[in-house]
């Protein structure tokens, strides 16, 4: 059965390595290891810049998503965003996922300031589109841009 925690600050190596271990297989990035554990660091002290959450199989972690807020004016509530999402290869199909989304679409419907749950995926992974498109999310019509580095 799995089942889903929030992580601590005693799960940073795990958080760090999932994070490394996705940025590579859907981006094909290599992230600066010092740079990505330290971020992960702050995010696991302080859940005003993020909150994640762990799944857990047979007391294995096998799965991790974050989450980060966005205020919106216009709808006058929280935009929830599900980032750093990871399941361990030999786990995938298995339910991971899904189980981690209900976790937190739970949590999100019963605080009654946040509207909406968004994500970003890369464009050319397919794989992970589809399973979002087949969770209930919907394409916007906004296309994300950024500067970066400052």
């Amino acid at each position: 059965m799995i089942t889903v925690r929030h992580a601590m600050p005693a799960d940073l190596d795990i958080v760090a390595d999932f994070n490394y271990r996705m940025a590579q297989e859907t981006e094909g990035k290599e992230l600066d290891a010092a740079v990505l554990r330290a971020g992960v660091e702050a995010g696991l002290a302080d859940a005003d810049k993020m909150t994640y959450y762990l799944a857990q199989e047979d007391g294995a972690v096998v799965g991790q998503m974050a989450v980060t807020r966005e205020w919106s004016d216009w709808r006058n509530g929280w935009f929830w965003w599900v980032q750093s999402v990871y399941v361990r290869r030999q786990s995938r199909r298995q339910g991971v996922f899904r189980t981690l989304l209900r976790h937190v679409e739970q949590a999100a419907r019963s605080t009654p300031s946040v509207i909406g749950i968004r994500l970003y995926v890369d464009h050319d992974n397919s794989n992970a589109q589809q399973v979002y498109l087949r969770l209930g999310f919907k394409q916007t019509g906004y296309l994300l841009l950024e500067k970066y580095p400052l």
